[in-house]
């Protein structure tokens, strides 16, 4: 999906409303549906796609499914967000969805602890499916919460690194950086200050910069939100001391915070022809696997270069992996024909020809491990970095938690007072965020 929904998915996630769906429903979370999936019958598909080439991609790929299973007719209902669901999950009734497709991972833990999903195990179990074989290892671990699997990976989204070729050219750097430290020194080169400004940047390291989150730049950390207990892991695993240490430094070498957000006031809409890195404001961009082709119907006046984000210098030997999310597919518990609902779920999310295509027709990543390999995928050469990205066995994704995505949320506020200076001892920050997302999801149980 597009990352202007992606980012418009991560800020629901974090929002109010999600707090409805701990009291949405608790439904069977075993296969005991009883509906038979070989009679006639209807379902209903709701998907969050809104623009009229995805949602002619979603179609096309229902017309697939109906085509291959003629007796199941499916009734497909799009932009929908998350708040929509849960009200309908929780009315349940006739009108409520069968098959459900959201954009925000975070809310995974929410719908499998609640029950608002079913368990899809016995599913994939009863259909001879190995999910931990058929999805790669980040999309596996985020379609799924303590143990239950309520969801299925649909198409993913991969982070990586765009540069201006042109740019990198006139400052005599031969390549993409690979290392933290090499990314560094590439930023400085790149800047060039005018004034109290900037005539070009080398990148935009504030957390409101574009992108530039805290989840997607630690993700290269390969971070550990939550200990065995589930206890939040932030004051303890070093990576989240690091990931902070070295953004302030970045924030710090290019000029300041205050300097910084007066240039990000100048940059246009992220999802508009203006963005900073269409028009050479910033020379290297962290975003992802849409920005491509976003930036190339722009027609910038450079060469567009995309390599893996950084790696730590004492984990160069891991240089190309990434941070990995996506749209997720799941029944909902209230469905009287879950068999059936079942078949169309598995269509989507594990037939080969069916993920390519839709991949091919949307340009997200594909999200099985047969689907990444096919010879039938049709992209643009430097769009392989994100394939291979979500192929990594070093790439990472953040973990599904019962309140959905505040414990990110509480991380990044952190960020924000870290950057700026309002918080100067960061391991004493730490511990108190740590207790604040304890404390947090203690209240969602």
């Amino acid at each position: 999906m597009s990352g202007k929904r992606r980012k418009a998915a991560a800020a629901l996630a974090a929002s109010a409303s999600i707090a409805l769906l701990a009291t949405a429903c608790t439904g069977q979370s075993s296969s005991g549906a009883k509906d038979d999936a070989s009679k006639q019958t209807t379902i209903t598909f709701w998907h969050g796609w809104s623009a009229e080439s995805e949602v002619k991609a979603v179609q096309a790929n229902v017309d697939a499914f109906t085509k291959a299973h003629p007796n199941i007719k499916v009734k497909v209902v799009g932009n929908i967000n998350d708040d929509k669901i849960n009200q309908a999950l929780r009315a349940g009734g006739s009108a409520a969805p069968d098959v459900v497709s959201s954009f925000t991972t975070n809310n995974v833990g929410k719908f499998c602890s609640s029950g608002a999903f079913v368990d899809l195990a016995p599913f994939f179990e009863k259909s001879g499916i190995d999910p931990e074989k058929t999805f790669p290892k980040p999309m596996n671990e985020y379609t799924q919460y303590d143990g239950k699997r309520c969801t299925a990976p649909l198409l993913g989204d991969a982070y990586g690194l765009y540069y201006n070729k042109d740019a990198f050219k006139a400052a005599g750097i031969d390549g993409p950086p690979k290392t933290w430290s090499e990314f560094e020194a590439d930023a400085k080169k790149l800047t060039k200050t005018k004034g109290d400004s900037y005539e070009q940047l080398g990148f935009m390291p504030t957390y409101h910069g574009y992108e530039s989150t805290t989840e997607h730049l630690f993700g290269q950390w390969s971070p550990t939100y939550f200990d065995a207990e589930g206890k939040s892991n932030i004051a303890k695993d070093p990576a989240f001391e690091k990931g902070f240490v070295f953004q302030k430094k970045l924030v710090d070498a290019l000029g300041g915070y205050q300097k910084l957000e007066k240039y990000r006031a100048t940059f246009g809409d992220e999802w508009g022809a203006k963005h900073p890195f269409h028009t050479g404001q910033v020379a290297m961009q962290l975003d992802g696997e849409w920005r491509l082709g976003m930036a190339e119907d722009t027609k910038p006046a450079f060469e567009i270069g995309v390599a893996p984000l950084p790696v730590p210098d004492d984990e160069a030997d891991q240089y190309g992996k990434g941070y990995i999310t996506g749209t997720i597919a799941g029944i909902a518990s209230t469905s009287k024909k879950q068999n059936a609902a079942w078949e169309l779920v598995k269509f989507m999310t594990t037939d080969t020809d069916a993920v390519v295509n839709f991949s091919n027709a949307i340009h997200n990543v594909p999200s099985t491990v047969e689907a990444l390999k096919s010879p039938k995928l049709k992209y643009d050469p430097r769009w392989k970095t994100f394939l291979d990205i979500a192929q990594d066995p070093n790439s990472t994704t953040t973990p599904a938690s019962p309140n959905g995505g505040q414990y990110l949320v509480s991380i990044q506020n952190l960020g924000f007072d870290y950057e700026k200076g309002k918080v100067t001892d960061l391991k004493a920050g730490l511990e108190k965020t740590a207790e604040e997302i304890d404390t947090d999801i203690a209240q969602q149980k």
